[in-house]
């Protein structure tokens, strides 16, 4: 495997709660590469497990990743192994209702298992400068849909 490799993903959304963006930082060896995007119609959580599938997708072999993120539902459901549970019982949660972003959890989990990923949860809209980075480039990203 590779050296480590840092990540970090964030998201925003406008007042309307429903155009939002994601933005990802990756670095490796003292070098950094920014990305970001956004979509109309979507959700806080759908943006956040977009910033890390598309971090990943440009990972071109096998590495050790530090994965940074301010969102609890993407931190937790992967730390914890919820999703695993997930997806062993149908997409079907512990409390009986269905899991969501089923479509993003499917193609995230293939690529968690070509890397070694350790996961950290960091508080939003901190003294993170990353993590506010990756904020400011999901707010930049969420303009593009204002009205």
């Amino acid at each position: 495997m590779r050296k480590p490799r840092r990540r970090k993903t964030g998201r925003t959304l406008l007042e309307d709660r429903r155009h939002l963006g994601w933005g990802a930082i990756l670095e490796y060896n003292g070098h950094e590469r920014t990305l970001s995007g956004g979509a109309p119609e979507t959700t806080n959580n759908r943006m956040e497990l977009t910033a890390v599938i598309e971090a990943l997708k440009k990972l071109k072999e096998p590495c050790v990743v530090e994965l940074y993120s301010d969102s609890k539902y993407v931190i937790d459901a992967l730390e914890k192994g919820w999703v695993w549970g997930w997806k062993k019982r149908g997409w079907i949660k512990s409390d009986k209702k269905p899991a969501l972003n089923v479509d993003l959890w499917e193609t995230l989990l293939p690529l968690l298992q070509t890397h070694q990923v350790h996961y950290h949860w960091v508080k939003g809209h901190s003294t993170n400068s990353r993590n506010n980075r990756c904020d400011q480039m999901a707010v930049a990203e969420s303009q593009k849909y204002k009205d």
